[in-house]
């Protein structure tokens, strides 16, 4: 089968199309035809780059995401046929939920850029009827995460969410989320356009952080009061205390992300008058998948995808990333010419 391999760590010319054998599933796995997987700045380009924070063995095949359609059952799998259309999740082994889970699909094992892939059958999730690929393999990327975050932050309906970065693939998975569990959500994103986006999917008002005051217009659209919950993954040191100081008493702060440095200020003296939590989380509930597939397929749920590429343009897909050009996902299909 053809193949992203990496060799060596480096820029994205480093990731060569190669000829590799194609796996054979063992027991309790699948083989999967790869049909779609997104490219992600951390999982990917981090990854691909050296820069990742946990160890990295190479040759190494990217990809935490696949979706597609079971060509084959390894021994003992019952519950999967071939010819179902799933998506698989990034965590190996049976682990759902929390850091200790740091086996990671495309990580630590050869992943969806290929394709073909082998999965954990336990790990798969039947893609619903009127759901594709593309789709399938964005909400459940981020939709799963979304939803444990809100749920760690135990966001309650009709408290007001502020979602950081709300036009990327956490953030607008988060508005999506935040609206579903009967929130109200301040879309906040760098920009004009990104900040429409975030209002399209839902949110209830916007701020462009760059061009207005992010706390005096969190307080101003709450009516004074601040919001109830932070949704951030950015990490920038200039936006996150602004965010900070948009609470209200007891308000609850969920991050899973660092792109924008990750080293931010912190008033601690505002953290206990006011009864403030900060949770870092990563993970999702075991049903987090089938629960956000099943969103979509409701037509609650809007996949933001800007670029689709042929396996064989993965060094584009990844400049795309890092340059932070496009609104939405960047696709891969393996078996797109």
């Amino acid at each position: 089968m053809k193949a992203i391999v990496i060799r060596e760590f480096g820029p994205p010319g480093v990731m060569k199309l190669e000829e590799v054998p194609t796996p054979e599933p063992g027991p309790g796995e699948v083989l999967l035809k790869v049909h779609a997987v997104s490219v992600n700045r951390t999982l990917d380009c981090k990854v691909r780059a050296g820069k990742y924070a946990r160890p990295v063995t190479l040759p190494l095949v990217p990809g935490v995401d696949p979706s597609g359609e079971i060509v084959k059952l390894g021994e003992g799998v019952t519950d999967r046929k071939v010819g179902d259309r799933v998506t698989v999740a990034l965590r190996l082994g049976n682990e759902t939920s929390g850091a200790d889970a740091i086996r990671l699909l495309g990580v630590h094992a050869w992943g969806g850029y290929a394709e073909y892939v082998r999965a954990i059958a336990a790990n798969t999730t039947i893609i619903p009827d009127g759901v594709d690929y593309r789709t399938a393999t964005v909400v459940t990327r981020h939709a799963p995460t979304a939803f444990f975050l809100l749920s760690e932050a135990q966001v309650q309906p009709d408290e007001w969410v502020l979602v950081m970065g709300a036009a990327g693939g956490l953030g607008s998975a988060g508005v999506q989320v935040a609206k579903y569990l009967g929130a109200k959500v301040i879309a906040a994103a760098g920009a004009d356009d990104r900040v429409k986006v975030g209002l399209e999917l839902g949110a209830d008002a916007g701020v462009n952080y760059r061009a207005q005051d992010l706390t005096a217009e969190a307080v101003r659209i709450t009516g004074g009061k601040g919001v109830n919950v932070v949704f951030e993954n950015i990490g920038d040191p200039e936006l996150f205390p602004k965010a900070f100081a948009a609470m209200a008493r007891r308000g609850r702060l969920v991050t899973a992300g660092g792109h924008g440095g990750g080293v931010v200020p912190l008033d601690v003296n505002r953290l206990y008058l006011n009864h403030i939590t900060v949770m870092g989380r990563t993970g999702e509930h075991p049903d987090a998948a089938a629960r956000s597939l099943k969103m979509a397929a409701e037509g609650h749920f809007k996949a933001l995808i800007d670029t689709v590429l042929p396996l064989s343009e993965a060094a584009k897909a990844h400049e795309i990333v890092e340059n932070r050009g496009g609104l939405g996902k960047v696709i891969l299909e393996p078996q797109r010419t």
